[in-house]
């Protein structure tokens, strides 16, 4: 049985759950076919190949970018140059918020995972399709809203869980998403590396390297050329609902 690839057609960030990887992907869903062909009439298209920079933390914000193919990722990068994923964003979404319509700067860095074509769509035509096509607005506000949960999640595990227990939830997220059984065991196609895992749990390479390495010590993981198999779920899950009291 064929494996699929990594992070895949969803959405991928830090949450504890699923379930909220896949909202705000269809945030344009409400559009007639003549209000999609207007916006996209106002915007225009652009190829990125892979790791190539969409824009950058502190530049100017000039409109919003929908990602019509391939996979792009979102982090903020510290002035002590570590960085932490935001998201890894997909087809359907948009991206280059908080500001939809100008003024202030990117807070964050968006860069293509592989090639990706985006509609860039500039901030006073943001800015018209709002005033004009009602369903436009709203539907950036869905959009918007999606965002926000997105954010709310990755907060939410970055202060209440352990740095263990995120690594534990991220690779349950990945088993439960594209996981194929074998048995008792998941084996995920290992497609994405050790500084990726990182950037998204908020830790670093090296600890990242040495905890799954102390995983398969224990018998929860194991490595199989390109496949991270889990072979003991369970214990991950045991890690996330231990009782401390």
């Amino acid at each position: 049985m064929p494996l699929p690839s990594l992070p895949g057609p969803t959405a991928l960030f830090l949450s504890e759950a699923i379930d909220g990887l896949y909202e705000g992907a269809d945030f344009l869903s409400r559009l007639s076919p003549g209000e999609l062909a207007r916006m996209r009439s106002a915007g225009r298209q652009l190829l990125f190949k892979a790791n190539e920079q969409i824009f950058a933390q502190g530049t100017p914000h000039e409109g919003i970018f929908l990602i019509d193919s391939g996979r792009v990722r979102v982090f903020y990068s510290a002035p002590s140059g570590r960085e932490i994923t935001l998201a890894h964003w997909t087809k359907g979404h948009f991206i280059g918020g908080p500001e939809i319509c100008g003024g202030g700067i990117h807070m964050w860095s968006g860069e293509a995972l592989e090639e990706c074509r985006v509609t860039i769509l500039p901030s006073a035509e943001v800015q018209t399709l709002i005033t004009q096509v009602p369903n436009f607005a709203l539907c950036l506000i869905e959009g918007l809203v999606a965002k926000g949960k997105c954010y709310s999640a990755m907060a939410q595990m970055l202060g209440t869980r352990s740095v263990i227990e995120r690594l534990a939830q991220f690779l349950v997220n990945l088993g439960e998403l594209y996981g194929v059984s074998d048995g008792s065991a998941v084996i995920i196609n290992r497609k994405i590396t050790h500084d990726q895992i990182a950037a998204m749990v908020g830790s670093t390479r090296q600890w990242v390297t040495l905890m799954l390495k102390r995983f398969k010590e224990q018998g929860i993981v194991s490595i199989h050329g390109r496949f991270i198999r889990v072979d003991r779920p369970e214990r991950l899950r045991e890690m996330l609902f231990k009782d401390d009291g």
